[in-house]
């Protein structure tokens, strides 16, 4: 997404996003559990907040199975990494 000079992503402002990006910037990816666990958020509050940041394009999510246990891994992807660098950025 292109935005003005100075203007910061509204999608990324949200705290819960802001800190999903930040966690995944630092480690590239993460479990859905884990990511749950870390920033103590309800299954259901992840989800919609990486549904919104997939939609952007700034992660994706990787579902499959470890074993018979369903497994979502939830990846940055270059787009969003980009993004967060300009969001940081843009803050000073």
């Amino acid at each position: 997404m292109s935005l003005p000079d100075g203007e910061v992503d509204p999608l990324i402002s949200s705290r819960v996003r802001a800190g999903i990006l930040a966690f995944l910037s630092d480690r590239g990816a993460a479990d859905f559990t884990e990511l749950g666990a870390v920033l103590e958020l309800a299954n259901n509050t992840l989800s919609s907040h990486l549904q919104r940041l997939e939609a952007a394009g700034y992660i994706e999510l990787r579902r499959g199975f470890l074993g018979r246990k369903p497994r979502t891994r939830v990846v940055l992807t270059q787009t969003g990494r980009t993004a967060w660098a300009t969001h940081l950025d843009r803050l000073g």
